[in-house]
């Protein structure tokens, strides 16, 4: 333990000291070779400066472009190869990986899974994150309300999944449940079921695992913005006759509809990506598994990078679209500021 611990302090040191030479150094080698000083003549001077000028800001960005080239860029059109190679990658078959993933049972039901996914999490993540952060700004103890629902956001996907794990908890029928819904179904008076097998219902217990982590970071955004609306125009309403429930639907949700799109499509892409739930929970079987799972299970078990990368390759389909209308939107708002 104090190994690793020591190993990570030196990666760190290791990462500052570079990165505080490669900016020196390429400053020092920049200033040297476009000299702008006595030694140079005014008009090379000029033309000097404005190449420093013009050239300073790459260097900094230069680690970021290469870092993002080497592991975001290159593997995408990797990716894109592979999909169209044979299970080993030496032969070239075209299209063939795609056709298969059309008429592949799996493949619909994992795609099936994932539209589920997309239709109810981010938008039962994104109400209740503005319900509670209307309701909580009413009360005293509303920052303490909004930190217990926050508290999720620093779990992982796996971390969650594990607590979970114990609320679906089943054991048989003669033995005492230490599952918290199940111990609530025998308190009831009903027989324990064992949840994460019980299809369609596993696949909606696992959505409300995400719904619970991702309610708070919603929480947080609209509540910011909630805070943004003019309290002039709350309360000319109110004199105006209005009830809270107009207030809310008529002036509030129409102010912060921007935000709302933000937070919706910020969640959709991790339920695209969403597969650390599922994997811990149920492994992807029972009729659970989505896109991402099934790429794993193709790729790392099977051993078929072909079919593997298709699934990749669909996944990355799927969350562009949403990525750029994200990104369009917020060089609208930019722009219109």
């Amino acid at each position: 333990m104090i190994g690793q611990v020591l190993n990570a302090i030196l990666a760190v040191v290791v990462a500052l000291v570079a990165a505080g030479a490669y900016f020196w150094g390429s400053n020092w080698l920049l200033d040297k070779f476009l000299r702008s000083d006595a030694g140079v003549s005014p008009g090379a001077s000029v033309r000097n400066d404005r190449l420093r000028t013009s050239i300073r800001p790459w260097l900094f960005l230069a680690p970021a472009l290469l870092f993002l080239s080497l592991y975001l860029v290159y593997p995408v059109f990797e990716t894109v190869r592979l999909s169209l190679m044979n299970n080993n990658s030496t032969r070239f078959i075209g299209l063939s990986n795609y056709l298969w993933a059309i008429n592949d049972a799996n493949f619909r039901q994992s795609l099936l899974n994932n539209f589920l996914w997309l239709l109810i999490v981010p938008a039962l993540s994104t109400a209740f994150g503005l319900v509670i952060a209307v309701l909580a700004d009413r009360l005293w103890w509303g920052n303490i309300a909004k930190s217990l629902v926050f508290m999720p956001m620093a779990i992982s996907f796996v971390g969650a999944s594990v607590i979970w794990r114990f609320v679906y908890a089943y054991r048989g029928p003669d033995q005492a449940q230490i599952g918290v819904l199940n111990a609530l179904a025998t308190g009831m008076g009903f027989a324990p079921q064992n949840w994460l097998t019980n299809i369609p219902w596993n696949s909606f217990l696992l959505m409300v695992i995400l719904i619970w982590i991702q309610t708070g970071f919603a929480m947080v955004i609209l509540s910011a913005a909630l805070r943004g609306i003019p309290e002039e125009t709350l309360e000319a309403a109110r004199i105006d006759g209005a009830n809270e429930v107009q207030i809310f639907f008529t002036i509030m949700i129409p102010q912060i509809t921007s935000t709302l799109i933000v937070v919706w499509t910020t969640i959709t892409i991790t339920v695209l990506k969403v597969f650390d739930i599922v994997f811990a929970m149920t492994g992807g079987q029972f009729q659970t598994e989505v896109l991402a799972n099934l790429m794993y299970s193709w790729m790392f078990r099977s051993g078929d990078f072909g079919r593997g990368s298709t699934i990749a390759v669909v996944i990355l389909i799927a969350v562009m679209p949403i990525m750029i209308w994200n990104i369009r939107n917020a060089n609208r708002e930019q722009g219109t500021r």
